[in-house]
């Protein structure tokens, strides 16, 4: 017998509020007790040497810096937009602030 009985199953999809049949939940204890199998050979391996780390790979910002720049006209901003009113675009109201403090 596994780590896993169809009664933890049960127990968890209790508390998620899911009503599994005795299929699914025998299949459910399968597939949980492989993953803490795994998890224990996980647990087996040395790891006192090595740094922990966000990824698997390293990673690098791509991301070019922040630089302040010249700012779009207006006229140009809004000379495709669909509504403006040579100040503003216009755009449809999406929520209804009355009645809100």
């Amino acid at each position: 017998m596994g780590k896993i009985s169809t009664k933890d199953v049960e127990y968890v999809a209790g508390l998620a509020q899911l009503a599994l049949d005795d299929a699914a939940k025998e299949r459910l204890a399968r597939e949980m007790d492989e993953i803490l199998s795994y998890m224990d050979k996980l647990n087996e391996l040395d790891t006192a040497n090595v740094e922990p780390m966000m990824h698997a790979m390293e990673m690098t910002n791509v991301f070019r810096e922040d630089v302040v720049g010249e700012s779009l006209p207006r006229e140009i901003a809004l000379r495709d937009a669909p509504q403006h009113d040579g100040e503003y675009f216009i755009v449809p109201k999406i929520l209804d602030t009355e009645g809100s403090a």
